[in-house]
């Protein structure tokens, strides 16, 4: 199904970094829009080989943060919308004609931006629970509306205008396995570790009890984590690891720097 070229076409953008056995999935899912834009972090893998096999716009960039590389992406666009991709996620059939629909007619709403609910999977399972659903993400918007922050983590889109929601998920990482989470906490704690130095002054011995039991509580209790069975007992421990991992990390850093100025 094609965009038609009337002002209304689509341009996606997806960041990379080592990822060749999601990225083929991903621009596969996404073969019918009017321009794929791929950001590559200068991968070790065939990332960048698999994309050329979708897209000629596939664009070797040094890693300078989750945000600044979408906003490489953007400003590369040339199409009226922009869709922004991670390579684990999926648009299926119904969120395509969604897209296809809000992008060719005018938004009730006059909305710039449209967040996504996206449907989190582990282990090939649906979490409905530990805050997974609906996990909204802000992903569809108008070209010259939305920029990234540079935040490390988490990255913000800021839109200017307002912003609606769609009804159809976006698929994340049907796939996905104990050890991608793993994988992912490791990579983003790295990250954070200037944060929460920043957050706590000092790491100190009642953190690393109290803040990953609170967060494991806020996901298997609150967001209803046991509704999902041993899928969210799991996902709920997790979200307690990330807390405790971010935590040793800035313990770590800080102990360096306390022998270091003895």
């Amino acid at each position: 199904m094609a965009i038609k070229d009337d002002g209304c076409g689509l341009s996606v953008v997806v960041i990379a970094r080592n990822e060749e056995k999601k990225i083929g999935a991903c621009l596969e899912a996404v073969c019918w829009a009017d321009e794929i834009i791929v950001i590559d972090a200068c991968s070790h893998d065939r990332t960048a080989e698999i994309a050329r096999r979708y897209t000629p716009h596939v664009y070797l960039q040094k890693w300078l943060g989750f945000g600044p590389q979408k906003n490489i992406g953007i400003d590369r666009a040339v199409r009226p919308w922009i869709l922004i991709l991670d390579c684990d996620e999926r648009v299926g059939a119904e969120l395509r004609d969604e897209i296809l629909e809000t992008i060719g007619s005018p938004s009730p709403e006059g909305a710039t931006g449209f967040e996504v609910p996206r449907r989190n999977y582990l282990g090939g399972r649906w979490v409905r629970g530990a805050g997974s659903s609906p996990d909204y993400q802000l992903r569809l918007f108008r070209k010259g509306a939305g920029r990234y922050n540079d935040t490390p983590v988490h990255e913000n889109l800021l839109i200017q205008g307002t912003i609606g929601r769609l009804k159809n998920p976006l698929d994340h990482d049907p796939e996905r396995s104990i050890g991608d989470h793993v994988r992912r906490t490791h990579f983003y704690t790295d990250l954070l570790v200037p944060q929460v130095l920043r957050k706590y002054g000092r790491v100190r011995g009642y953190h690393f009890v109290l803040h990953p039991l609170s967060a494991f509580l806020k996901l298997y209790v609150l967001k209803r984590g046991y509704r999902d069975g041993v899928a969210g007992f799991i996902l709920s421990i997790l979200g307690g690891f990330y807390c405790f991992s971010k935590l040793v990390k800035a313990w770590e850093v800080q102990a360096l720097r306390s022998r270091q100025m003895k």
